[in-house]
């Protein structure tokens, strides 16, 4: 019988690590081992919080894949995603999940501005949530790390003018959001569908505690771009307290020995059979009608 595993173990094994050659190994150590529960969270969010963006939440609207097959989208990129990380960019199976990714945007008239911010959410939001409820804090390297892995990303994608550090990446998610959050009942439809899958994953009975969470996690002015209440200072306290309180607990245990893959998750149910990278996303053969667009406006009230 093995030995459990130091909680150092894998913050020893980064230290010995270069953040600029070794980008890959330490993201994949921090994503897969070391916070695989935090960033899966962070990434889920941040995603969401570029749907505030009417150019970005708009599009996803009027595809009607974020309201009408919201599970499946979901499943889809955490896949994809965790393609990329698991087998690295510049790997064959790396490539073909940027190249399935590439070929879904190249669908659509997407700006290099747009494509931009949501790399930076990428970049910003995972250090900001392991800031606020990881067991530990990332240090300087592991960030640099994640800026080198998500810039490589980037540019296979075809992203230019990427900050050339974290700072730069925090100033610019911060300034875009600042310029472009605002209401939109398009940006808000794919908001409540994505909520409203969250919730699934849980008990009915659960569904208004676990609203009232997601929501206590959001900062003020995203509530305010989807109209969004604000929940009770009491409940947000709690919700938060809870996150930190979980990563005290996880700071007591051994270091996870075994990758933890969101795919393995119940969450993840799209493929129960197991999937095909080229075959995940949309096919967009055309862009709905201007009728069928105001018809989905109009059923979200």
């Amino acid at each position: 019988m093995r030995l459990p595993l130091r909680r150092d173990h894998w913050e020893r094994e980064i230290d010995r690590l270069d953040p600029v050659h070794d980008r890959l190994r330490i993201t994949q150590l921090l994503a897969l081992h070391e916070f695989p529960w935090d960033l899966q969270q962070a990434l889920s969010f941040a995603l969401f919080r570029t749907y505030a963006v009417p150019s970005i939440g708009r599009l996803l609207f009027d595809t009607g894949e974020f309201t009408t097959d919201t599970q499946r989208r979901h499943d889809d990129t955490v896949l994809i995603l965790e393609g990329i990380i698991e087998h690295g960019p510049d790997s064959a199976a790396g490539r073909q999940s940027v190249r399935r990714m590439n070929q879904m945007h190249g669908s659509y008239d997407i700006s290099n501005d747009d494509m931009r911010y949501v790399l930076a959410t990428f970049v910003v939001m995972p250090v900001r949530w392991v800031e606020d409820y990881g067991y530990r804090r990332l240090r300087s390297h592991e960030i640099r790390a994640s800026v080198e892995y998500y810039r490589r990303v980037g540019a296979l994608m075809g992203i230019t003018d990427l900050p050339d550090d974290y700072a730069g990446f925090s100033r610019l998610l911060d300034a875009y959001e600042a310029e472009h959050f605002r209401p939109d009942r398009k940006t808000r439809a794919v908001a409540d569908a994505t909520l409203e899958l969250l919730t699934s994953f849980y008990p009915k009975p659960l569904a208004p505690a676990v609203d009232a969470f997601a929501r206590s996690l959001m900062d003020d002015h995203l509530l305010a771009a989807f109209g969004y209440r604000r929940p009770p200072a009491p409940v947000r306290w709690a919700s938060r307290a809870a996150l930190r309180l979980r990563g005290r607990v996880i700071a007591r245990l051994p270091a996870r020995r075994e990758p933890t893959f969101a795919r393995d998750l119940a969450r993840v149910k799209s493929y129960p059979n197991g999937h095909i990278v080229a075959r995940l996303g949309t096919f967009p053969a055309t862009m709905p009608t201007e009728d069928e667009l105001a018809e989905r406006v109009s059923a979200t009230g």
